[in-house]
């Protein structure tokens, strides 16, 4: 069972963006040395805990401050770009980090309706992408390869090139947590990623269906699938519940109508009460999330393996912090990262 990170770069009340960046990239050292074999960056708007906004910009920051684990974007939003401006991005962090980059492609915006039009907009795009999602991404692929993508013009053949020339391309994923994107990549015979940190009730019926209709492509032979979790790891039980507490009471806050606000400290978030209707978020969120110990992490994560037959769990360490904490650090999330690695190598 292979391990990786999703990182959304959360912002804490006692943190600016800075602080959450920096975090980000201690975080994104600690799963280099402890060997998990990637780290994705998300992209998302308008949204005052997530400071992952620009997938290309923080995967360049992260892959020049490691060495070797393979860094990448879970995902970019294709609705918001020109599948061009995405496959050139991508195309030049493959140049200058051969053979570590990925390139994770997902069809929602990331955004609220409003963010969305205004980032559509400004490109005179529209709503009309999310249909035309496989096109783009079989365009954005396309893109990717040394040969380009000709575009016939009145007189004459036009050749568009993400790079002048490609001698290795970064590996591209679907990510999603719908049937939609699971159609799509077995479509397009690409590895697919579940969003199962997000909506976990149809995870196995996405999945089944992806394998069931995967049809080979040059990009991959045969299926090949992992789930996101949301993870929170310490030394006691207890601790690693605390530590989750601050995300749990956001995404109860968020699902039931309230402004989003950063992520809390975990004695503000202790102290604080949740509706009836909050608490039940909070608990559905909670049973989809890996927390406990190391030894319970652990059994938890391989029992999500064995049951969804992946062999890869990326792991969104959604820990939160304690007052006092150091704001250019995120203690918890780390944690979590080095405690899951060594109750791994002692198995």
């Amino acid at each position: 069972m292979r391990l990786s990170v999703l990182d959304l770069t959360p912002v804490r009340t006692d943190q600016s963006t800075s602080n959450a960046l920096a975090a980000t990239m201690r975080l994104a050292k600690v799963a280099d040395e402890l060997a998990y074999t990637r780290y994705w960056v998300a992209e998302h708007h308008n949204i005052p805990s997530v400071a992952a906004t620009s997938p290309a910009v923080l995967t360049a920051m992260i892959a020049a401050a490691t060495s070797r684990i393979r860094v990448g974007s879970g995902g970019v939003m294709l609705p918001n770009h020109a599948p061009l401006a995405v496959a050139e991005q991508f195309a030049l962090l493959e140049a200058a980090h051969p053979g570590r980059i990925d390139l994770g492609i997902g069809r929602a915006s990331g955004a609220d309706p409003v963010a969305s039009a205004v980032l559509r907009g400004a490109t005179g795009r529209g709503d009309r992408d999310i249909d035309d999602f496989p096109d783009n991404l079989a365009d954005l692929i396309a893109l990717l390869t040394t040969a380009g993508v000709s575009v016939q013009l009145a007189d004459r053949s036009y050749v568009l090139r993400s790079t002048p020339h490609a001698v290795t391309r970064p590996r591209v994923f679907v990510l999603g947590s719908s049937m939609q994107s699971a159609q799509v990549a077995a479509a397009q015979g690409l590895p697919y990623v579940f969003g199962h940190h997000l909506f976990g009730e149809h995870t196995d019926e996405a999945l089944t269906y992806y394998r069931s209709q995967f049809v080979p492509s040059e990009l991959a032979a045969e299926p090949a699938a992992f789930l996101t979790v949301n993870t929170a790891v310490a030394e006691t039980h207890d601790e690693a519940t605390a530590l989750i507490l601050p995300y749990l009471r956001l995404q109860a806050q968020t699902a039931t109508g309230q402004p989003p606000g950063r992520l809390e400290l975990v004695e503000d978030a202790e102290q604080a009460a949740l509706t009836p209707q909050q608490h039940r978020v909070a608990q559905g969120e909670l049973s989809r999330a890996v927390v406990g110990t190391p030894a319970e992490a652990l059994t938890q994560l391989r029992e999500l393996a064995d049951r969804f037959g992946v062999d890869e769990l990326m792991l969104n360490p959604v820990a939160s912090a304690r007052r006092g904490t150091d704001p250019a650090s995120t203690p918890g999330r780390e944690s979590t990262l080095r405690l899951l690695a060594d109750a791994a190598s002692a198995k």
